[in-house]
């Protein structure tokens, strides 16, 4: 159960990261892109504290709170690679 959390913590904060570095070249301007990033962030935040509350040890409650920040950011990294991969302009 660990190795299959800690996989999916890791492909989740992958798409964190994913979305974060690539949502400023794809939305039009400097305060939409922080307000977005803004929301991603406390949303994320918010999930992963809930994702905590049921682990019962204290090393699957991090892997659970990473899991719950990335696992917010998968659409949000799916559709900045959909629109990457159009080569679409910043909207």
């Amino acid at each position: 159960m660990t190795f299959f959390l800690s996989l999916l913590a890791a492909l989740h904060l992958a798409a964190a990261v994913y979305a974060q570095r690539r949502l400023p070249h794809y939305v039009a301007g400097v305060r939409r892109a922080r307000a977005l990033r803004a929301v991603l962030i406390v949303t994320g935040l918010a999930v992963g504290s809930l994702a905590t509350v049921y682990a019962a040890q204290p090393h699957v409650a991090v892997l659970a709170f990473l899991s719950g920040f990335g696992a917010v950011h998968v659409p949000a990294a799916v559709i900045l690679f959909l629109k990457r991969a159009r080569g679409a302009a910043r909207s």
